[in-house]
């Protein structure tokens, strides 16, 4: 893509930061989307959990990325934490959408590339799925589908609209490894329940050029799995996090307790989802870390 105008909803986040870091590097031109007042050039305000966003900053932007959302492995889901995750997510894309469509043709968005997760397969067991294969059933599949629905406005004016749904991102500063990696180097890692599950992974860095390359590709729309081709069981991860990081891995945490903590999290953390990125490969996109070691050694 040449120098561009781009808005970044979730850049203070771990993907949308590294993202937002990436393009301005490269000299376009980044604005961030914020939920207070704006306190600096290029900063517009929207406030996704009540839908609304000042559309008047996205004009002449030349592409929309939406990587914002409450986290989902956060916090223990109450009640009132998945109506966050779900108003958050469904409405700050609905916002993000009707303000793209309401904008005349000539200063509107080009592309939308809104965020989206693996959770939309729900669980899969050993069954290896691409971006062909249904939704699952449950809390999070019931979400990425209200989700990615949300998105319609801008599709139907006309917006190029894709999909990234994300694995379990590979890196020290958040998400599931942020937390890994100071139990692994305290040698208090191990794996979770029987550790058969499937751990459909990315690195931080295949994750940015992968967003990037969504971007900057015409033609490409709909749902793309943003995952190494090569997803690894729990028992795998916990092995290569013990060699990588030359630390014993041998204690566990059973299920029972998993479920005791976490509650209704509990599912996700023990589900298998076993995903490949199918799309994205057919797309001309290639890995720099295609397997879990060097992931993990790139995050180090």
């Amino acid at each position: 893509m040449e120098r561009s105008r781009i808005a970044v909803a979730g850049a203070s986040g771990l993907i949308g930061g590294a993202l937002a870091r990436s393009l301005a590097a490269d000299g376009h031109e980044v604005v961030r989307l914020v939920r207070g007042a704006p306190r600096a050039a290029g900063e517009v305000r929207w406030d996704p959990e009540r839908g609304s966003v000042d559309a008047d900053g996205l004009a002449g932007c030349d592409a929309v990325v939406n990587l914002a959302g409450a986290g989902v492995g956060n916090r223990r889901w109450t009640a009132a934490y998945k109506a966050r995750i779900r108003a958050g997510r469904v409405r700050g894309t609905a916002a993000l959408a009707e303000a793209m469509a309401g904008l005349p043709e000539e200063v509107r968005p080009r592309v939308f590339v809104n965020g989206s997760a693996i959770g939309y397969y729900g669980e899969t067991g050993d069954r290896t799925v691409d971006e062909g294969a249904p939704p699952g059933e449950g809390f999070l599949p019931e979400l990425c589908v209200e989700w990615e629905g949300a998105a319609a406005p801008a599709r139907e004016a006309g917006v190029r609209t894709v999909f990234a749904r994300t694995g379990l991102v590979v890196a020290r500063g958040g998400g599931a490894w942020g937390r890994l990696f100071p139990l692994f180097r305290a040698g208090l890692g191990g794996r979770l329940g029987d550790g058969g599950q499937y751990w459909s992974f990315v690195a931080l860095h295949d994750e940015v050029a992968a967003l990037r390359h969504l971007l900057d590709t015409e033609g490409l729309s709909g749902p793309f799995n943003l995952t190494a081709p090569h997803p690894v069981t729990n028992r795998e991860v916990t092995e290569a996090m013990s060699r990588v990081l030359r630390r014993p891995a041998v204690l566990a945490v059973p299920a029972p307790v998993l479920r005791a903590v976490l509650g209704e999290l509990a599912g996700d953390v023990l589900g298998s989802a076993r995903v490949v990125p199918a799309r994205l490969l057919e797309s001309g996109f290639r890995f720099a870390f295609p397997r879990i070691e060097g992931a993990i050694r790139a995050a180090r």
